[in-house]
């Protein structure tokens, strides 16, 4: 990419691969991302997550590729700008702040590195003291705040030379449940508030839906979708996108009838519709049954009353199931079933469900996600 083609495109990674040993952590990976937007990358450890962050970091370099930041090549295989001359700060899991210095000198630190005017850093600083909330807090050190305090003045010490991208690995992970859901909030608030642009690492689906314009989903070196949080959760491109957009339940059966939009599949001696979520084949009905899965979430079963066909989808669209357990979940009681066939499956509901009662549950169609089984992408 030169910069007269890039327009409004930050960063720019092509076909970027890179092995430890034998072991190949990214296998071809190609992505754009544009000044101004919130990336965060989703995938448990070792999908390669971390390894891409290290790159665009500088911190490691590419066996093959290209990464473009914005006025040039930053790494290929032959060449490599050291991180400090990229223009890109990073926000580590355990904060990284000095130990001994106060709140104000880390702020400062990398301004003073800068030779900042006294007047503009006074400014500067002052301004990220009040946007994270850090006011009367200069003179401790880091041991005498909270994790939630740490975070911020990480933040602030990041965000203080202005870089052109700001890295997130893993920031939230060391906090409580209360302080995550808090700070999630706040990141996402304050980086738009400031038009910054982050690409941001995570294992968080929740924290991931709460920072990004887009979802990266990543696994085994490799991207397996990149779309809008909305898109990936309604849309999910693979099983594996489906199971960890929460579609945790998977009913084995054969699909019958196949098209671009839509397939039918026999679980059992029963049959459900659902949506093709990336259209990758043609049609395949009248060219015999091909053994396929069936994921959804446990929260959008319904209990419904057995009925005959119609021509309304939400009522054909039923399972017969017997509850075998039932448990308080707080806000919501979970029960797990079984299938007239034997499968197992999980039903979220508001009120409480009988064990030993056998019923029929609604699914609607398009939050049926039915993939053939041997797609892996």
């Amino acid at each position: 990419m030169t910069q007269a083609s890039s327009n409004n495109i930050l960063l720019d990674i092509s076909d970027v691969t890179k092995s430890y040993g034998n072991f190949q952590a990214l296998k071809g990976i190609s992505l754009t991302m544009r000044q101004g937007e919130i990336i965060s990358v989703l995938g448990p450890s070792g999908c390669g997550k971390s390894t891409l962050l290290q790159l665009v970091a500088g911190l490691s370099q590419p066996d093959d590729g290209t990464i473009w930041l914005g006025g040039g090549i930053v790494a290929t295989a032959k060449s490599l700008v050291p991180p400090e001359k990229r223009g890109v700060n990073m926000v580590f899991q355990d904060y990284a702040l000095w130990p001994h210095m106060s709140v104000m000198d880390n702020i400062e630190y990398g301004l003073k590195r800068m030779k900042l005017g006294k007047e503009e850093m006074n400014a500067r600083v002052g301004e990220l003291l009040s946007l994270l909330h850090l006011e009367g807090l200069e003179k401790r050190l880091p041991p005498q705040l909270s994790g939630g305090q740490q975070q911020r003045v990480a933040i602030a010490r990041a965000l203080a030379t202005r870089p052109k991208l700001m890295l997130l690995d893993e920031p939230l992970s060391n906090l409580d449940m209360r302080l995550r859901v808090e700070m999630r909030t706040e990141m996402a608030c304050l980086f738009r508030k400031l038009g910054i642009s982050v690409f941001h690492v995570t294992h968080d689906p929740d924290e991931a839906f709460a920072m990004a314009d887009r979802l990266l989903i990543m696994r085994a070196g490799r991207i397996d979708q990149l779309d809008t949080p909305e898109q990936c959760f309604k849309r999910p491109a693979s099983r594996w996108s489906a199971s960890l957009m929460g579609a945790f339940n998977t009913l084995k059966g054969k699909i019958i009838d196949h098209t671009i939009n839509r397939s039918v599949i026999q679980i059992g001696n029963q049959t459900l519709q659902g949506i093709v979520p990336t259209a990758k084949s043609g049609t395949n009905s009248g060219h015999g049954s091909k053994d396929g899965l069936l994921m959804f979430r446990p929260e959008e079963l319904k209990p419904v009353p057995m009925q005959e066909n119609s021509n309304d989808d939400s009522v054909n669209n039923q399972l017969i199931v017997h509850i075998l357990h039932c448990s308080f979940e707080g806000t919501k009681w979970r029960a797990v079933a079984e299938t007239e066939c034997g499968q197992k499956l999980y039903i979220v509901h508001e009120t409480p469900l009988a064990a030993g009662e056998r019923m029929a549950v609604c699914l609607p169609l398009q939050s049926a996600y039915i993939y053939r089984d041997e797609d892996e992408r």
